[in-house]
Formats: structure tokens, sequence, C-alpha cells
């Protein structure tokens, strides 16, 4: 197993996560619990992250996909804002399958902008990362994958729900204030885009 350093003690969170699903992905066939026992189970943003991580990538096409994430995503959120310091997900979850070559391709992906985000990432306005605002964040991302299931067809659009819970969950786990400032910025566009859309705006 690879060890993952807790929040704000690692300088290259993001590339070390992939490292970790890449080593996972080495089998034929990929589980959820498979993939934990490569990251650990001791810290539940980093898994929330590396899930969010994965459905920006083009896996997010693969059917069921963004349902499964959105399940995981809501638990493991919930758990976090409870305080729960080891995550847990039932079995039905943990069995959870993937092609190993499908998780590679994903991860391959992912490299290039998660070195770039690593090399502009550190501590700063962290009062955005602790407190109650740590509490609403970790809200907001119990929330956003509520409607996933629903827009499964659209890939693009839960992509996008996840590239927000990505920026919002990598803010805390740096302590960096500025990309959970992000998330919430691109949360707020994309209601409006919801908002305008149900109005027939559109």
């Amino acid at each position: 197993m690879q060890a993952i350093p807790t929040e704000s003690q690692d300088d290259r969170p993001l590339t070390h996560l992939l490292d970790a699903v890449a080593q996972a992905a080495d089998r034929e066939v990929v589980t959820v619990r498979d993939v934990i026992s490569e990251i650990g189970d001791r810290s539940i943003t980093p898994f929330i992250l590396m899930i969010a991580l994965l459905l920006v990538s083009p896996i997010s096409g693969i059917p069921m996909v963004p349902t499964i994430t959105a399940v995981i995503i809501c638990l493991l959120s919930a758990q976090a804002l409870l305080g729960r310091k080891r995550l847990w997900l039932p079995a039905l979850l943990m069995d959870r399958a993937v092609a190993g070559r499908n998780l590679k391709s994903a991860v391959a992906w992912l490299r290039r902008p998660a070195a770039w985000i690593d090399r502009h990432s550190h501590p700063r306005l962290q009062f955005l990362t602790v407190g109650p605002m740590r509490f609403l964040t970790l809200l907001q991302c119990t929330i956003i994958p509520l409607g996933w299931p629903a827009l499964e067809i659209l890939p693009t659009v839960t992509s996008f729900g996840a590239g927000t819970i990505a920026l919002l969950v990598f803010g805390l786990f740096t302590r960096d204030g500025l990309y959970v400032l992000a998330g919430y910025c691109v949360s707020a566009l994309m209601a409006v885009v919801i908002l305008l859309v149900v109005r027939g705006w559109f």
C-alpha cells in the first residue's frame, strides 16, 4: 500500500494520489476496495478527491460510473461532516469494479493537469479551509452529486460537477483556500446556468 500523507503534509498531493491509483490499475479488473488498499482508509478527503478527479476524466462516460461515484462521494462527504477519521463503504460499493486499462487511461489523462495544480498550490486563505467554512464545503460536496444519476446521459455535466468537488476538496486537503474559492465560483456559475435553463431562457 502506498502511504498518502494527511492533509497539508504533501507537496504533490494529486501526483501521489494518481501514483496510488496507477498502482491499483495494474490489475485486469480493479475494485473500489483495491484502490482503497493503495491509498489507505485513514483519511477521507484524499479518497473523495481521487473519486472526483476520475469523474473529470473520460471515464465518466462509462455507464453507471457517475451514479456509483455520486453515491460514494455523498457517503464519504457525510462521514467527513460527522468527523469520522476512517472511511467506510458498504460491501456493495467496495466491490464495484472497472477495467484496469480504463483506469490507467484516466490516470494518464489527468497527469499533466494534476502536475500543474500541484506546482501552483500552497497554504493560503486558510480561513476558508477550517471551522465553519470546512463544514459548509463538505456539505456542498454532499449536495452536488445528488443530481448526477439523473444526468448520467450527459457526462460533461457530471464532469463539471466532479471538477467543482475536486477544487473544493483539494483546497481542504492542501489548506489552499484559493481552490475552495474557485470551487464556490464554479458552483455558483453552474447554479446560474441551471436556473436559466429551468426558466427557459436558453
